[in-house]
């Protein structure tokens, strides 16, 4: 998983600190679709005509009323070159207590011709020392806006935690209600909202329309004192302070639920026009092979099948049985009926370490318990295994999907009903000098990395020959970086550094001297030993020709040595790439060289205008994408917030449809299967982007966006 920004802040977070960075109805067998729920809202500009544009303070903009369409915006265009060019609202004083919503939202869109990062801070002030400048706390979301692109961009309310559940909520990257322990906004006064785009070398223009308040925050139980909120998690692992269309309350609703949903999935088995593979039957057939394989046809790129047809990989990632498992430890207290340990569910619980990020990092063993499994079981009864294993297939198929992607249980995968991807990885020493949201950068250089890569692949060999697999990703979410990053962390790194050598050889080679370097670089390097002990980072500008190219030779030898790695033991399955979350033109040109398909995980809303570099024509794949909301029962949206489930679904059909007509991608898979667990994994993730839920019921909004794309698709991609 990739994090986007999202910062909340003690004191005065000044601008230039900011970081960059089809069927029967499913009403007629049963299956009742939860309703849209109308969130309370409150407008806090409202503009028409003849809006007084002084009720907003400008900065480096130009500011206009203008209509659009039935509607009158404030049209904003920046001056070029200037620091963080926006508006500043400030709520009157009768209009600073926002406590009773959850979120303030703005509409925005882009009309200008370049993409452009659009943002909106929140600041409040404690209602005590309002007087206070430094005491302001913060809150800032952004938006990536292509040219055209109008998005909602939202700011959840989070609040300030009461002394008395200190220490008490931990490991969850979202509490209920938004409570921060460490931050949090004053709600009852919120002082300003300030809405700015990025600095860019020209003048950006949007729209902006409907500034408000968004969604009722009514749990108050949280902040009543004489009210003990835990526990707060019930029976199945949802949360107990709140009701919602679809909340499971008795272990006879999932029995129930299953039997609807085999009424659904028996009414509307699978698009149509699909072959085995769910490749596109009804089109063009070429020849036959043993393995899925890339074409570019009427100038879009396509997967084409083992038979022969055109395919786009429609995906989803996770596809197990353990999404909601959480950590327990230090945390028993949430939990109002965690099973004995002689009962039968007591399978469920376990253990882990893993925590790159938040309370359990660096504790050691933790325990566990799958809420996922343990509701499968209460489901499925006692042979819920096979029963699920199953049941994902024909899922899958019949909500219009036809991948398996990425991080899937191989007792599933390998059933071979449904073409899947496999997952790789590397190895050995990593570059000292580097840094990254999940650690530091593979050293490619080192044999150990070579060997490790080899080793991953060679345990892979079976399910990576197979007729259904669709191609190899290799690694995840890597910190790429700037066009520099990789060769300045080289040079900080420690002299037996395998990249770092050979980085030093590369200048050797172009410079022959070291006195000749130190005139290019304006260092003074005593020799090339000299050079290799020492941490210290020449000036970019001077060094940048050097630190460029090595950075390229960085990128060319990692996609090299995991391209050899996988043709070696799966010569005619497609290598996928890296799946780049943060990355550069420079990263991507090299992954071009060696990568049969270029992967991205792509947070965005809109993929639609997605470009490769210039004079790069090849196919990509969107490795990880979703959206998520708060109204059902989870604490967290996801890395793409929007209003509710069927605004969700609105932007999952928005989204394919733009992948669908941008010629460069030839699938996109959605993270995940599964919601997390309410509590949080390891990591405290605890995200509301399943296509089924904590108890395995689906979110039916989101599956009928799923099989309106699946049964669309294929002729939405190849229309003119």
């Amino acid at each position: 998983m990739s994090t986007r920004f999202s910062a909340t802040n003690s004191l005065w977070h000044s601008l230039s600190t900011l970081p960059l960075r089809f069927g029967l109805p499913l009403l007629a067998l049963g299956l009742v679709l939860c309703p849209v729920v109308v969130s309370a809202q409150k407008p806090l500009l409202k503009i028409d005509k003849s809006f007084d544009l002084t009720l907003v303070s400008a900065s480096r903009v130009e500011l206009q009323v203008v209509s659009s369409g039935d509607d009158h915006v404030i049209k904003m265009t920046t001056m070029a070159d200037k620091d963080w060019p926006g508006i500043t609202y400030r709520p009157d004083e009768q209009s600073r207590d926002m406590s009773r919503f959850s979120s303030i939202a703005v509409d925005v869109r882009n009309i200008g011709d370049h993409e452009l990062t659009f943002a909106m801070r929140i600041d409040s002030l404690d209602s005590d020392v309002k007087e206070v400048e430094n005491n302001r706390d913060s809150k800032t979301e952004q938006v990536d806006l292509a040219p055209g692109e109008k998005q909602t961009l939202r700011v959840t309310l989070s609040r300030k935690m009461p002394d008395r559940l200190k220490g008490r909520l931990i490991g969850m990257r979202s509490n209920p209600v938004g409570l921060n322990e460490e931050g949090g906004l004053a709600v009852d006064w919120i002082d300003q909202i300030i809405l700015f785009a990025f600095k860019k070398p020209y003048a950006q223009t949007v729209e902006i329309s409907n500034l408000r308040l968004d969604g009722e925050a009514s749990e108050k139980i949280w902040f009543d004192d004489a009210v003990d909120p835990f526990p707060m998690i019930d029976t199945f692992g949802q949360y107990m302070h709140d009701d919602w269309p679809g909340k499971t309350h008795l272990q006879q609703e999932l029995v129930q639920k299953k039997e609807q949903e085999q009424k659904d999935i028996s009414a509307d088995p699978a698009p149509t026009q699909w072959d085995t593979f769910g490749g596109y039957a009804a089109g063009p057939q070429f020849e036959r092979s043993e393995h899925f394989r890339t074409r570019k046809y009427q100038g879009r790129w396509w997967l084409v099948d083992p038979e022969g047809y055109l395919f786009w990989s429609h995906g989803i990632d996770c596809v197990n049985s353990n999404n909601a498992t959480t950590p327990i430890t230090d945390r028993e207290f949430y939990f109002a009926d965690l099973p004995a340990k002689d009962s039968p569910l007591a399978v469920f619980y376990g253990g882990g370490d893993w925590a790159p990020h938040g309370y359990y990092e660096g504790r050691g063993h933790y325990k566990t318990f799958n809420f996922t499994g343990a509701n499968l079981y209460r489901k499925y009864g006692g042979d819920w295994k096979a029963i699920f294993n199953r049941r994902c297939h024909e899922r899958l198929r019949s909500w219009g999907l036809n991948t398996i992607a990425n991080w899937s249980d191989k007792s599933i995968y390998r059933m071979n009903r449904t073409p899947y991807v496999v997952t790789s990885g590397t190895g050995g020493r990593r570059i000292e000098g580097s840094t990254g949201y999940w650690g530091k950068f593979p050293d490619p250089f080192d044999p150990g990395f070579a060997e490790a890569t080899a080793k991953h692949m060679e345990y892979r060999r079976e399910e990576a020959n197979s007729t259904w697999c669709v191609g190899i990703f290799v690694d995840n979410e890597l910190a790429w970086g700037d066009e520099l990053s990789l060769a300045i962390a080289a040079l900080q790194s420690p002299a037996d550094q395998p990249a770092k050598i050979a980085f030093v050889k590369d200048l050797k080679a172009k410079y022959s001297e070291v006195s000749l370097l130190n005139e290019k670089w304006g260092t003074e390097y005593g020799s090339w030993d000299a050079l290799l002990t020492q941490q210290e980072s020449p000036d970019a500008e001077k060094a940048e020709d050097d630190l460029r190219a090595f950075y390229s030779h960085v990128a060319d030898e990692y996609f090299r040595v995991c391209r050899d790695a996988v043709k070696t033991v799966a010569p005619e399955t497609l290598y996928l790439g890296c799946r780049f979350a943060w990355v550069n033109d420079r990263a991507v040109r090299s992954a071009a060289k060696f990568c049969d398909v270029i992967g991205f995980n792509c947070y965005k809303y809109s993929v639609a205008d997605y470009k490769l570099p210039d004079g790069v024509d090849m196919p990509a794949i969107i490795g990880e994408y979703h959206f998520g909301a708060l109204d059902r029962g989870m604490f967290h949206t996801g890395l793409k917030p929007v209003e509710n489930q069927q605004v969700r679904a609105e932007a999952y059909r928005s989204y394919l449809t733009g992948a669908l007509k941008n010629p460069m991608w030839v699938g996109a898979h959605w993270f995940q299967y599964g919601d997390q667990a309410t509590t949080g994994r390891g990591d405290g993730e605890n995200y509301q982007i399943g296509f089924v839920d904590i108890t395995d019921t689906p979110y039916l909004e989101t599956i009928e966006a799923s099989r309106e794309i699946g049964k669309s698709m294929y002729l939405l991609r190849l229309q003119k």
